[in-house]
This record gives structure tokens, C-alpha cells and sequence, in this order.
């Protein structure tokens, strides 16, 4: 018997596993779902209306993590696609939790840097903690051109137009205030380098607030893959260039 490992096949590689965002929120829909059709089989008065409830949350519940699992990161596959990346940019993603974003940007950057900023909290996104998001960069083949930092969006620990590109995911509607909200989108605009490219994704009321405080950029609704339950959900895209006007 041949002892040679090339008789063997290698074993299989571990893939980047990015965790739910706000779990807490699937659980309770998808609890208050299968309680609706539970009570519906009673077969009482009121099984209807028990029924479509039901329906409608465990709907709701499916489209969520479809989204939070498989939708986001084709939705973003295909943005950065767009944003013509060369390769050699630093880029900068804020609120990066377990990385969906800023690993998928790393394979665009082989001679670059992405950089990702969060202060990790477990309830926007499962599991979030700054050694998963390197175990998933490892597990992407991009560990040597990717960084962490623990850091507050809103004063972002960067020299003045340190990045050729800053993005976020559903990071700054998780800051309370408005105004905190506002000073994060200044601070990504001071760490962007003069051309450089804002992509941030949030839901659509949250983007249209933060595209009149810029007064430039594009809003561009990301489609169903970007819904969180439904339509009411839905995901819009700022893109602003910096020094740029805006265009609609």
C-alpha cells in the first residue's frame, strides 16, 4: 500500500460563513409563524385569519435569511464588479462584522488592502467578533491583504484621504442618532482620497437620508436579493464619488 499523500485527496476547504443579521429579528418571525399555523390546525374560529398570518411570517422569515445568507453577497459580487476596481486600491468597509463585504472586496484587491472597522455587536449580526471575520479571510485565501480594526465609525482612527474606496453594509442605521448617523457619513467622506468612490448600502428611507445630507450620488434600489422579508425592507444603494455632483 502507497504511503504517497498525492493518493489522497485534499481535504475539503473551509468556506467563509458570515452568520445572520439581527437573528434575533428571523427568530421572532419565524417563532410567531409556526405558532399562527399551529393554532390555524386547531381548526377553531379564526383559523383563517391564523392561517394567512402564518403564511405571510413564515414567508417573511424565508425571504430574510435567503437574503442575509445567499442575496447580499451576490447583490455585492456584482457591485463591486461595478465599481472598476484595478486591484490595487485600499479600500475601507465600515462596520464589517463577519466580512461578506470587505472579503469579497479583498479578492478584487491582490496587490491592495482591505480594511473593515466594527465595534462587534452580536445583536446585528451572529457570531461577530474580529477573529471569525480573519478565520473567514483565511478561509477566502485573502488573510495577507486584509485588516481589522475595533473602531467607532463615527471618528474613524484614518488620515485624511487614506482610501481609494469606503463601502457599508446596513452598518449606519444601526447608529441611534441621526447626527451620529451624519458624522459617520462625513467621516467616510474625509478617509476617501479626492475621485474616491462612498458605496453604502442601507435600507431605502435610511439612503435617501443620507444621499440629502452629501447633496450628491446616485440611489439605485438593489433589487429583491436585498429584502429583508419584503419590499418594505428593501435595500438601496449610495454611490457618491467624492468631489463628484450629484446626478439624481
Amino acid at each position: 500500500m502507497s504511503n504517497n499523500s498525492d493518493d489522497f485527496p485534499p481535504p475539503p476547504a473551509r468556506r467563509p460563513r458570515y452568520g445572520v443579521d439581527a437573528p434575533a429579528f428571523p427568530a421572532v418571525t419565524g417563532a410567531a409563524g409556526l405558532a399562527c399555523g399551529l393554532a390555524a390546525g386547531r381548526r377553531r374560529p379564526g383559523s383563517n385569519a391564523m392561517l394567512a398570518a402564518a403564511t405571510v411570517l413564515l414567508a417573511h422569515t424565508g425571504v430574510y435569511l435567503h437574503t442575509t445568507l445567499r442575496g447580499k453577497l451576490r447583490v455585492w459580487e456584482r457591485e463591486l464588479g461595478r465599481a472598476g476596481l484595478k486591484g490595487d486600491e485600499r479600500l475601507l468597509d465600515m462596520g464589517c462584522g463577519r466580512g461578506a463585504v470587505l472579503i469579497e472586496a479583498a479578492r478584487r484587491l491582490p496587490r491592495g488592502r482591505a480594511v473593515g472597522v466594527d465595534l462587534w455587536s452580536g445583536k446585528d449580526q451572529s457570531g461577530n467578533r474580529p477573529e471569525v471575520t480573519l478565520a473567514n479571510a483565511a478561509a477566502a485565501g485573502v488573510a495577507d491583504r486584509v485588516e481589522v480594526h475595533t473602531a467607532d465609525v463615527t471618528a474613524l482612527p484614518f488620515p485624511d484621504g487614506s482610501f481609494d474606496i469606503v463601502t457599508g453594509a446596513l452598518a449606519l442605521h444601526n447608529i441611534p442618532s441621526r447626527e451620529g448617523q451624519y458624522r459617520a457619513l462625513d467621516e467616510a467622506v474625509r478617509v476617501l482620497r479626492p475621485g474616491g468612490q462612498l458605496l453604502v448600502a442601507d435600507f431605502w428611507f435610511a439612503a435617501r437620508k443620507y444621499a440629502a445630507h452629501l447633496e450628491e450620488g446616485t440611489l439605485r434600489g438593489l433589487g429583491p436579493g436585498y429584502w429583508y422579508g419584503s419590499p418594505l425592507l428593501g435595500i438601496t444603494l449610495l454611490h457618491a464619488v467624492k468631489g463628484g455632483r450629484r446626478r439624481g
